[in-house]
């Protein structure tokens, strides 16, 4: 029983420990030849050029969805302060008109 339980043990840490990876590997018997590393070499720079793009694409995606949502809020501001100044405006009106002695304007 204590056999099979620590051969049990011995698999689940095998498994879980990392396994090794051959890239970049000076001994690795596939990059032997000048041929095959230059071929590694093209298809990481073909890679790094295509996440390269891509990340660039991302991020001026982002700034113009960012740029969109100021320009919104810069506008929402001014519809805002624009409504504001009307409203202020009829209240200063309406105080006017209450001190001239007209009294439907004194209820508000």
């Amino acid at each position: 029983m204590k056999f099979s339980v620590s051969i049990c043990i011995a698999a689940a840490c095998a498994a879980l420990a990392p396994s090794v990876a051959l890239a970049d590997d000076p001994h690795d018997p596939t990059m032997r030849s000048a041929a095959a590393r230059a071929r590694d070499r093209a298809i990481i720079k073909r890679m790094n050029q295509q996440q390269l793009a891509y990340v660039r694409d991302r991020d001026a995606r982002i700034m113009q969805n960012y740029r969109r949502t100021q320009s919104g809020n810069d506008n929402d501001y001014a519809d805002a302060r624009a409504d504001y100044s009307r409203r202020m405006a009829e209240w200063r009106r309406a105080v006017a008109a209450c001190n001239a002695g007209r009294w439907e304007y004194c209820d508000n």
